[in-house]
């Protein structure tokens, strides 16, 4: 570039239109190795690919919860966004959800309805939904699903974190990370931050944490519940979890809304058998409250996995009833009519469910035994 000056303008003052073209290709100059930087930079990231992709999903899922489009997100923020979840294309209500109606009256009550009617009370400082919410008890007891019903029926804006999607392995990254979870909620409020296996995130504090860890729950905690947060954000925190004595106090402590989903007594058991069984054809000798009361300590997991061995003996009957079918064709014993039973399933008897209750008896004995559950060689 030096070689375009000419030469006696080194010895004399420049002229005007010698300035501005001097200007003119220092910044095209600036701007072609800026450019040449930054592709380089790009083509050196392995990631690039996928946060452009994220980035793209996360506009997609903006412009389907209905964000305004004049919000501005950070990089940060894009990558939260990826894990929004609308509310409207949760198929989870209510009525999916049996024996649990004590819990639901509690969440409608204190969760549910200071997100439907905050402008009642915009000036009150108490109507205000609380800032966490607990959901605990044993596995498979309804605690996911219940954390859908509440987002479906609130309306929020539902946030899935999970611990990965804070984890990086640049140091500084997920402190950035973490800061975005709450700022891009605040921007989006009213939100639902939903953690599920809480105890795998935020477990008590030693000093035996890697030091990214520890910086990393703090932060969560100070931008929970800190000096910068607004008492009046529509921000809320929902965890599920079935080890909360494994949960840091501090968190705890910000999470005084709590729900124990425990196991389903009998009453609850039938409720949750019918509710599973709503669709489908059943005999008309079933006796469902027979089938509760051999249930004791049954989780609505487990029946569910009961009926569903119960509706494929059925399955298994149809099958063998077409091989004989294909077996009488071939010696050619040809039949009038074509019965109708033999085109369409039984319906699920109780000799069904008695069956499906054996098989998962003697799949829980021998879970429970430690000894069934030793190493297997490879040889």
């Amino acid at each position: 570039m030096l070689s375009d000056i000419p030469r006696d303008a080194l010895l004399r003052p420049l002229t005007r239109n010698e300035v501005v073209g001097m200007l003119v290709r220092l910044t095209i100059f600036g701007a072609a190795t800026y450019y040449s930087i930054k592709w380089v930079v790009e083509a050196m990231d392995p990631t690039q690919k996928q946060k452009s992709q994220a980035k793209k999903r996360a506009e997609r899922l903006m412009k389907q919860i209905g964000v305004d489009e004049g919000v501005s997100l950070t990089e940060y923020e894009m990558n939260i966004a990826t894990h929004l979840i609308d509310p409207r294309s949760i198929k989870v209500t209510w009525r999916d959800v049996a024996g649990l109606d004590e819990v639901i009256t509690d969440l409608q009550d204190t969760v549910i309805l200071p997100f439907q009617k905050s402008y009642l009370f915009r000036g009150s400082k108490l109507f205000q939904p609380p800032k966490g919410v607990l959901l605990y008890g044993p596995p498979g007891c309804g605690k996911t699903l219940i954390a859908k019903a509440t987002a479906k029926a609130s309306g929020c804006r539902f946030i899935n974190l999970q611990a990965s999607t804070l984890t990086d392995k640049w140091y500084g990254e997920s402190q950035k990370l973490t800061a975005a979870v709450f700022s891009l909620a605040v921007k989006i409020q009213p939100c639902i931050i939903f953690i599920d296996e809480m105890d795998s995130f935020l477990r008590n504090r030693s000093s035996l944490d890697h030091e990214a860890t520890a910086m990393m729950k703090a932060q969560f905690m100070s931008l929970w519940d800190g000096l910068e947060t607004e008492t009046s954000s529509q921000v809320m925190v929902m965890g599920a979890t079935n080890r909360p004595q494994d949960v840091d106090p501090a968190i705890l402590r910000r999470m005084p809304t709590s729900f124990h989903v425990g196991l389903p007594n009998a009453a609850q058991r039938e409720e949750i058998l019918k509710l599973i069984l709503s669709g489908e054809k059943l005999s008309n000798a079933i006796n469902l409250k027979e089938i509760a009361g051999q249930t004791d300590g049954y989780s609505g997991s487990d029946l569910k996995e009961l009926c569903r061995d119960a509706a494929m003996y059925r399955v298994r009957d149809y099958v063998r009833k077409q091989q004989m079918k294909q077996i009488v064709q071939q010696f050619q014993l040809d039949e009038e009519e074509e019965c109708m039973e033999c085109t369409q399933l039984r319906p699920v008897t109780q000799l069904d469910l008695l069956f499906g209750l054996d098989k998962m008896k003697e799949s829980k004995q021998a879970t429970a035994d430690p000894a069934n559950l030793r190493e297997v060689p490879l040889d």
